[in-house]
């Protein structure tokens, strides 16, 4: 992603941020699938009300607006106060510590409901145990990850 876009990005979130009566901040950090873009300053904790709502409804505000913009493999990540991030790495703990007890006891382990993006934290972390699959199931948006360690 060109720091152009970035920079588009940036602008766009202080104008919907300011829209709101927030004093954001942003911060940029650079990672392989793009850029992951820290939301801070007075009054940003308002985004993580009722579990992260409003971040979720910014993020889907930047992939429609900008996502045309990006490769394939290239996503905008948002994040306030490094929120998303304590989630990820709960999630990917999780998955892995259920790979590990699927491979175990031989009994397949569910998670779900997920997103999109937890389902694939979930496939890649619990991937890191040797002889275990993975598989999600469902219908829609909202589909659950199986674990099987047989």
């Amino acid at each position: 992603m060109t720091t152009e876009a970035t920079d588009e990005i940036v602008e766009f979130l202080t104008r919907v941020t300011t829209a709101m009566g927030l004093s954001a901040t942003t911060t940029i950090e650079a990672t392989e699938t793009g850029p992951r873009i820290n939301i801070g300053g007075e009054g940003a904790e308002l985004l993580l009300w009722h579990r992260g709502e409003a971040l979720r409804a910014l993020q889907h505000m930047v992939d429609m607006v900008f996502g045309r913009q990006l490769a394939d493999d290239e996503r905008v990540f948002l994040d306030c106060l490094e929120y998303r991030k304590g989630k990820d790495l709960e999630l990917k703990q999780m998955a892995r510590f259920l790979a590990q007890k699927a491979k175990d006891t031989g009994l397949d382990q569910e998670l779900g409901p997920l997103n999109p993006y937890e389902r694939r934290l979930v496939h890649m972390s619990a991937a890191e145990v040797p002889g275990v699959t993975t598989e999600s199931v469902g219908d829609a948006h909202l589909k659950k990850v199986i674990i099987s360690g047989k």
